[in-house]
């Protein structure tokens, strides 16, 4: 790959979804409430999202979330799947910034329930 030295390349596996969080300093710094998602086309993948308190060993009592994310290639549909389980302070209600590649974008509001974002 060319590239020039104010140009850092990105290889992703075709079907890789990615998420982008804020940069923090320390956990609690910022809200994760709105979140890039990255998907890359060229192959169907899968992705969970995890997060727990983040301060604490609760996650060891099952005090964690999961939101599984599926990329269809041939639809170019993602789907986010229901949250899966909970634990005290979580977000319950988060905003998703979905992108591709070749700069489509679809924001979405997720609050637990399964959504589909075509792209």
């Amino acid at each position: 790959v060319t590239t020039h030295l104010n140009t850092i390349p990105l290889f992703a596996r075709a079907g890789s979804i990615i998420s982008i969080e804020p940069d923090v300093q320390y956990t609690g710094e910022k809200s994760w409430d709105n979140l890039t998602i990255k998907v890359f086309p060229g192959g169907s993948g899968s992705f969970t999202l995890y997060e727990d308190e983040g301060d604490n060993y609760n996650y060891e009592k099952e005090a964690y979330t999961e939101i599984n994310m599926t990329w269809n290639d041939k639809s170019q549909m993602l789907t986010i799947a229901p949250r899966k389980g909970n634990y005290e302070g979580m977000i319950t209600n988060r905003t998703f910034n979905v992108e591709l590649p070749n700069g489509k974008k679809q924001s979405v509001s997720y609050n637990g329930k399964q959504i589909k974002v075509k792209l």
